[in-house]
């Protein structure tokens, strides 16, 4: 773990040096924060009087807030070759999003990527259009455009009201593939400040061999059945949609496994922007653990203190570290962005 974080302290560091231009207009720093004891429950009860957060080893006048404010959600899908059998464990997911992470007064929008980066459904409250969305979502092609996907989210999620807490979660694999944009600039992205990005992610090797052969039909959207051209009930599919498609082994085969341990040497970007922001990394293989992913990410942002202070002026573009503590309480564990950038 302490290796970790140096590792991501480092990459911070290096990348600070090439973001000295950049200005934030947040004039506060939110810091979502969990508690959790030695057995990883959950500490509620918490106030500003038990709560220390640390900017560069300095302690901060800090506000808890009590009222938790409503959520906006972006839910960021990878839609490439390699994420065939991802997509079709989603299908029932949608419901989670809303009822159980936005929850009560959030709201979710869809986005996918691949080579390019598409709005599937805009925010909503309506869990069934975001179930169609995610439902409807196919392979978009062989590019891995990672970093645009993750900065165009942040840009939809700018557009929402500052009284409303952004949430990013992630479902790709966690290495950028074929991005235009750099690391150095994603991480130069002002709404950064104030988004906590959760990942759920997988091995491409594995994924394939997780699911069942699937047919056309399998792979048809609500629409593609409606369609009355077809000449017959949209849930009842022909002979030939029924027969079974070839196992999805590209990832896998001999050239790919190689590919996919030089791939390894990238950047972790699901590591380094979860901890950045103080969310969290999960990984899963089957349908089972996706949908428990999903319900640990709900139930970790619902159980957060959102912790928030003023900075202090600051030549622009230098990076603030920052940690947090529960006053006499050594046992806890805390966990909470990994800092900012400084405002002048």
């Amino acid at each position: 773990m302490r290796a970790a974080g140096r590792l991501i302290a480092a990459l911070i560091g290096s990348v600070a040096a090439l973001c000295a231009q950049f200005k934030s207009t947040v004039p506060l720093v939110v810091a979502p924060t969990t508690v959790t004891d030695e057995k990883g429950r959950f500490v509620d009860g918490l106030t500003d009087r038990d709560l220390v957060l640390y900017d560069n080893n300095v302690p901060q006048a800090i506000q808890v807030d009590t009222v938790i404010n409503p959520i906006s959600l972006v839910v960021l899908i990878e839609a490439s070759f390699n994420s065939a059998a991802m997509l079709d464990k989603l299908g029932r997911s949608g419901v989670l999003f809303t009822d159980m992470l936005a929850a009560e007064a959030g709201e979710t929008a869809v986005m996918s990527f691949s080579d390019r980066v598409k709005l599937a459904q805009g925010f909503t409250t309506d869990g069934a259009r975001v179930t169609h969305a995610v439902r409807a979502l196919r392979v978009q092609g062989d590019g891995v455009a990672l970093y645009e996907g993750v900065s165009a989210a942040l840009d939809l999620l700018a557009t929402r009201s500052p009284s409303r807490r952004r949430v990013l979660l992630v479902i790709a694999e966690r290495r950028d593939r074929s991005s235009k944009l750099d690391l150095a600039t994603l991480l130069n992205e002002g709404q950064l400040q104030n988004t906590t990005i959760y990942w759920l992610t997988y091995s491409t090797l594995l994924e394939p061999y997780t699911n069942r052969r699937k047919s056309k039909w399998d792979r048809m959207t609500d629409d593609e059945k409606n369609d009355p051209r077809r000449m017959r009930s949209s849930k009842v599919p022909s002979p030939e949609e029924e027969e079974q498609l070839p196992v999805d082994l590209r990832p896998g085969d001999l050239i790919g496994v190689i590919v996919e341990v030089a791939h390894r040497t990238r950047v972790d970007a699901a590591n380094l922007l979860t901890r950045t922001t103080g969310g969290r990394t999960f990984n899963f293989l089957k349908q089972s653990g996706l949908e428990n992913a999903i319900q640990a990410v709900a139930e970790e942002v619902h159980r957060q203190y959102i912790v928030s202070f003023q900075p202090k002026p600051d030549t622009a573009g230098l990076y603030h570290g920052i940690r947090a503590e529960v006053k006499d309480r050594p046992e806890l564990r805390v966990r909470t962005r990994a800092g900012y950038w400084s405002v002048p």
